[in-house]
């Protein structure tokens, strides 16, 4: 039983959450203050709200998986467990932001299937991932790091996405009320 209770070596993971969680961290602080900026925008439009939430809830999720992670003394089911629930919680954020943006949205930019699959799938990963670690296989641990990093793409796009949305709707409402 010792063998599967240390699979999970906190020395040779250290570096890659602390990497992880900080960068996580630092961007959860860009993208707030670049909605603050655009606070009455983003409130505005579903997709916008949307988008905003979601990856403001992404960049916030992998900095506790990571922060969890890092404290000491866990054993690999803990550390899955946590990992299953908070990836679940946020990837359920995810799509339920998708389909309210699209339901109610009025700005479709970056509003595509093929996002939402990707977002979602590297969700899915994270779950399956956390559900082998918790299952002892440390493989679990790679397929859920590797789809955490994967996600930070589509986070990052997404707060690109937000701003570019928003610049859009600048545009649009600096053009209404010039014509008025």
């Amino acid at each position: 039983m010792h063998a599967i209770a240390d699979i999970y070596k906190p020395d040779e993971w250290h570096d890659f959450f602390l990497m992880v969680g900080g960068g996580s961290a630092a961007l959860t602080g860009l993208v707030f203050v670049a909605m603050s900026v655009n606070l009455a925008i983003v409130l505005r439009d579903a997709t916008h709200r949307s988008r905003a939430v979601g990856t403001l809830t992404s960049f916030a999720a992998v900095f506790i998986i990571c922060g969890l992670t890092l404290m000491g003394g866990q054993t690999h089911v803990a550390i899955g467990i946590e990992w299953l629930v908070v990836s679940a919680a946020a990837g359920s954020v995810y799509v339920a932001g998708w389909v309210k943006a699209k339901r109610d949205g009025s700005s479709a930019v970056g509003l595509h299937v093929l996002r939402l699959a990707g977002g979602t799938g590297c969700y899915v990963a994270q779950v399956a991932g956390s559900a082998l670690l918790i299952a002892g296989y440390v493989a679990g641990l790679y397929v859920a790091a590797v789809a955490m990093v994967v996600l930070f793409a589509f986070m990052v796009s997404g707060a690109w996405l937000l701003l570019l949305g928003v610049h859009q709707d600048q545009k649009r409402l600096a053009s209404a009320t010039a014509e008025t």
